[in-house]
């Protein structure tokens, strides 16, 4: 008898030594209506490699990438929190992972989005939750576009925003879309806002608010922060609370109870869902009972019936993206959020904040620290004083060699030379003695050594770049 293994190379399978390239089920003939014939090729010739070579290879390359699971990841501003892979496997689960919005019996996933909102009130000290914005950015601009409708139905001309010029990034862009002009204020010599500068802003008439992070960027927490809000306030304006440096105020202080109006929140910074790579995001946005009314559409609420859609309130700013957001993401943070608890949480918040300390005292023997004093989440340090002009890029080049990942360089503006680092809760004693480690031997050898650094990486697959060249000449094809 015929084996079913020897009819499937007869039937059409290509076989050489070691590998097995199955034959096009399209004939030739209409091959030219899907692939123009320049592109289409008579031989294809491939290498005769074992599959285990193959597995091997590629194996190798994925072990050149760098993640959260192969070590610390001390970017300060983007949070870099370890993934629970537990999560992973619930989001994966037939009845998560297999849904559409539009089918019926989803009265499970809706109830899981209206109990993830009430833990972010509880969490936030808002009053309402919308899960539509896909990132962080995103949610920023839903933020502002709440304000800005807010003083439209007012009848009131506010067009400008107050923005520190430790802010993230995003934050002047997300005001800009929006339609507003920013007015920068700048930071004092302990890294807060000058409390004279905003009253002085307020007093104009034009102004809509702030936009602040707290802890800012420094990773410095604003002991102002009440008098501030409560100056916005004072004038008629909104305090809107960039949330991507949540996370060590996990349980410890609530936005809501600083001031603030409008917040969004990251996923991936403060609830452990995946940071980068181009993939879905979440960034919620919570807003005082004033403003609840004024949130994208539809909106989940509770019956005696069931949990059902609201739509077509007169003051929603409309649907800013479809359904109810990135839902995976969303089952990823309500994993977490359920597996801690709210003392868990807190201690989240709590060895965040003692985990940076321990490396800000530390590395402050060697490096120059711009602020010192009890830092929250991150800490920033700074190339001043460093010997045969190495510079922080030089500094940052020479980490990799060691096999670590570098921290955000220069970031914030405010610092020249700056290297903003955020081990957060999740590295252990260990990990992060083994980074002051490395960082030490880079100092010491900035003295012994500076070409090492100027030269530097000589261990990664890609060796330093010419960066303005690559800015002005980008190659953009093979």
């Amino acid at each position: 008898m015929t084996s079913n293994l020897t009819l499937i190379f007869n039937k059409g399978t290509k076989r050489s030594q070691h590998n097995f390239i199955p034959e096009m089920d399209i004939d030739r003939a209409d091959l030219a209506e899907i692939i123009p014939s320049s592109f289409q090729r008579e031989d294809f010739p491939l290498p005769d490699i074992p599959e285990v070579e193959i597995v091997r290879h590629y194996t190798e390359l994925s072990r050149k990438n760098y993640g959260i699971d192969s070590g610390i990841y001390p970017l300060g501003s983007c949070t870099m929190k370890y993934n629970p892979k537990i999560n992973e496997v619930i989001t994966r689960l037939p009845a998560f992972s297999q849904i559409h919005p539009l089918q019926e019996g989803n009265q499970g996933a809706l109830e899981l989005i209206h109990q993830l909102s009430e833990m972010l009130i509880e969490i936030t000290g808002m009053d309402g939750f919308t899960f539509q914005p896909a990132a962080g950015a995103h949610g920023e601009l839903t933020g502002i576009l709440i304000m800005k409708k807010y003083f439209e139905n007012k009848n009131l001309k506010k067009n400008k925003i107050l923005i520190p010029d430790s802010a993230h990034g995003t934050n002047p862009s997300s005001a800009k879309m929006a339609g507003f002009s920013i007015i920068e204020v700048r930071s004092n010599n302990a890294g807060e806002i000058p409390l004279d500068h905003i009253e002085f802003a307020m007093q104009q008439g034009d102004v809509a608010g702030i936009m602040l992070t707290n802890p800012n960027t420094l990773g410095i927490f604003d002991r102002q922060i009440k008098d501030i809000t409560n100056i916005i306030h004072k004038y008629g304006g909104l305090c809107y609370y960039d949330g991507a440096n949540l996370n060590p105020m996990l349980g410890i202080c609530r936005p809501g109870d600083m001031g603030f109006d409008i917040i969004h929140l990251n996923f991936h910074k403060t609830f452990s869902t995946p940071h980068g790579g181009g993939g879905p995001g979440s960034g919620p946005v919570g807003v005082i009972k004033e403003l609840v009314s004024y949130l994208p559409e539809p909106s989940i609420i509770a019956t005696e019936q069931g949990f059902v859609c609201r739509e077509k309130t007169n003051n929603s700013i409309g649907r800013i993206k479809c359904f109810w957001g990135n839902f995976g993401v969303i089952v990823r943070a309500y994993a977490y959020i359920l597996a801690l608890g709210a003392e868990g949480l807190k201690r989240v918040g709590q060895i965040a904040v003692l985990n940076a300390n321990y490396l800000r005292v530390l590395l402050k023997e060697k490096y120059h620290l711009p602020y010192d004093r009890i830092c929250q989440h991150e800490f920033v340090l700074s190339d001043r004083g460093i010997e045969n002009n190495i510079t922080t890029e030089d500094i940052a080049k020479r980490i990799l060699d060691y096999g670590l990942y570098a921290p955000t360089i220069y970031f914030p503006l405010i610092v020249k030379g700056a290297m903003m680092i955020e081990p957060t809760e999740t590295e252990s004693k260990i990990s992060l003695d083994n980074f002051v480690e490395v960082m030490n031997k880079i100092y010491n050898e900035t003295k012994t050594n500076p070409e090492l650094l100027k030269n530097a990486p000589f261990n990664t697959p890609v060796k330093r770049l010419d960066a303005a060249l690559a800015a002005r000449k980008p190659i953009l094809h093979d």
